[in-house]
């Protein structure tokens, strides 16, 4: 069925000319199909009502290669009404500043904001400012922002530390719901996915109403590598770039942090469900969660019944939560979502040259289709 569905592609393109324009295709666009579940409007992580997601590239001379992704859960002020969230550890080579007071508590209190590794300081920074100084919170003393990243090292001069807190402040900014940008943007900018270019993807599955119509969305930081599959079918191997082949040209190390959003009414103990399944959608991508990576879901409702007042007024709060029996489609709808958000990334980035002249092609993705246009 893959190969068929290929095939189909490969005639599309050669008869339309693409293979010589310019722009990069997501996936669904280029006629691959993930799952069986639909997408929402966008297929995006915003197509959760209320989540902004706000980007800055930085790009300058040759070895500037980096930025920030800002994700923020609703419009409101995110610390004296707190999400409900949990965190998932794949493999923790990594730095998710934040992540254990969100995993003690089970809520959030501030934007998400992924950027590079060395860049995590100047983010919490940002994110504390920008916080202490939003109408309500001025008498506020502790704030927990959560910061993901990824090593961009390869493409970044990493170590010049280029990102500053006005980035930081410019992606919240700019964070508006609606399309998001993949690809070589955000924090995305200087990251390397399964040998090729990677970058800033994103995805989201929508449950039909006698499930109870929820979304659950999806963005991905991808920086990792393994052996790359597209829909099961094993694009690494039949391209010569995956792990343990003979040039052991695929760097496995490296990291992946997944944002999963959902306005289905859940608490921090099936969010941690949630994004447990996640993980798996990144290993249906060939992804294997090397020793020297670091691979993090964090996972947070946007239903603002479940929201957590800073300061409650008595001692019992009242929410009402999906059944466990409830939840199994939302597991399926993350899965799906991971998945087609990760080869999103994939897709949609371009080819890069940055430190010490350091080439990442883009995955090449109208070979890749011609690779299996005879597969029955």
């Amino acid at each position: 069925m893959v190969g068929k569905q290929i095939l189909i592609i490969q005639l599309v393109i050669f008869t339309t000319g693409i293979l010589q324009a310019q722009p990069r295709l997501r996936v669904r666009d280029a006629g691959i199909v993930i799952g069986v579940m639909k997408p929402g409007r966008n297929n995006a992580i915003t197509d959760v009502l209320g989540i902004k997601v706000g980007q800055v590239s930085i790009v300058a001379g040759d070895s500037v290669r980096t930025g920030v992704t800002a994700i923020l859960p609703h419009a409101g002020n995110l610390f004296q009404q707190k999400a409900p969230a949990a965190i998932y550890v794949g493999n923790g080579f990594g730095k998710l500043a934040g992540s254990t007071q969100v995993q003690e508590l089970g809520n959030l209190e501030t934007p998400v904001v992924l950027t590079n590794t060395l860049s995590v300081p100047v983010a919490m920074q940002a994110l504390i400012e920008y916080t202490i100084k939003q109408a309500g919170n001025e008498r506020v003393q502790s704030v927990n922002a959560l910061v993901g990243e990824t090593n961009d090292g390869y493409l970044n001069d990493i170590r010049g530390m280029h990102v500053k807190k006005e980035h930081v402040w410019q992606a919240l900014a700019r964070a508006d719901t609606g399309r998001v940008e993949e690809g070589n943007v955000g924090a995305g900018t200087g990251t390397v996915c399964f040998g090729w270019k990677g970058g800033i993807g994103t995805a989201s599955r929508r449950l039909p109403a006698s499930l109870g119509g929820y979304t659950v969305g999806v963005l991905v930081q991808t920086n990792f590598g393994g052996v790359l599959q597209v829909n099961g079918a094993q694009v690494g191997k039949a391209l010569g770039k995956y792990y343990l082949s003979d040039q052991l040209n695929n760097t496995v190390d490296g990291s992946c942090m997944i944002v999963v959003a959902t306005d289905a009414p859940l608490d921090a103990r099936n969010l941690q469900r949630l994004a447990k399944r996640c993980f798996m959608g990144m290993a249906k991508t060939g992804g294997i969660a090397s020793n020297g990576s670091g691979d993090y879901v964090i996972a947070f409702s946007t239903d603002s019944t479940l929201r957590i007042p800073h300061a409650a007024a008595g001692n019992l709060i009242t929410q009402r939560v999906l059944h466990n029996e409830a939840v199994s489609p939302l597991f399926l709808a993350a899965i799906e979502a991971t998945e087609e958000a990760i080869l999103n990334s994939l897709f949609m980035a371009t080819s890069t040259k940055g430190k010490n002249g350091r080439i990442v092609e883009a995955l090449p993705v109208a070979k890749m289709l011609s690779l299996f246009k005879e597969d029955k």
